[in-house]
């Protein structure tokens, strides 16, 4: 699963990577958790991507209570395009969700469990996999948009950690998953594979990360050397 991320990047740097106008005050973020508010790219009805801020847990459109959301922060790639609360999205409204790394929890024998932090050699960002949907209550005008992040099987990196990670998609792939118009379904599901392995590395860090309400540069911070990554 992906459960918590990390998005550090300035502003400006993003829309220089991705493409994309950048006018919400991003902040810096070291451990966004789900039911927050999160950056997420997409593309308009006239082809032009666009950046927008998505609750994070999909609510889909027939759902009678947004609480629904709270199970809905993964989609699993093999299954997501025929789930009720995800195959509408998958055809219709992907999107892409810009992060410069992740955390996962590896389980040790003292039965507690480590966090690491899986980021590109480089520090740069990349974007994961996700749907949206829009979901509209009632009796008011004000609809609530929102997000999943989209799941597989984990590559050798992330493997001795957890045996799910988020789908990182190349510069190409990104392409084609915010056409609107993609060749097939069976081309969209064959994006949806682990990166290579070379992608990302792990890093140990401080279990300072492992409460939800933390969000600053300890959450990030080397579990071996306290040096911030």
């Amino acid at each position: 699963m992906c459960g918590r991320f990390t998005l550090r990047t300035p502003a400006y740097k993003l829309a220089e990577a991705f493409g994309v106008e950048v006018r919400a005050n991003l902040a810096a973020r070291y451990n966004i958790a789900p039911s927050q508010d999160i950056a997420a790219l997409r593309a308009q009805g006239d082809g032009q991507r666009e950046l927008v801020m998505l609750r994070w847990g999909l609510v889909p459109g027939w759902a009678k209570d947004p609480a629904m959301g709270n199970r809905m922060i993964n989609a699993r790639a093999e299954t997501v395009a025929e789930k009720p609360a995800f195959r509408a999205a998958f055809r219709q409204r992907r999107c892409l969700i810009p992060a410069d790394g992740f955390f996962e929890w590896q389980k040790t024998p003292d039965g507690s469990k480590q966090p690491y932090l899986m980021a590109r050699p480089d520090g740069e960002p990349f974007t994961m996999a996700g749907l949206w949907e829009l979901w509209q209550p009632p009796g008011t005008d004000e609809p609530l948009e929102t997000c999943t992040i989209i799941t597989t099987e984990a590559n050798e990196t992330v493997a001795p950690i957890h045996h799910r990670m988020p789908v990182i998609l190349s510069a190409s792939d990104r392409e084609a998953w915010l056409d609107p118009a993609p060749p097939s379904a069976e081309a969209l599901a064959a994006l949806l594979r682990p990166a290579p392995d070379d992608t990302l590395i792990a890093q140990a860090v401080d279990r300072h990360v492992n409460n939800a309400r933390h969000d600053d540069p300890a959450c990030i911070e080397s579990a071996t050397n306290g040096l911030l990554l």
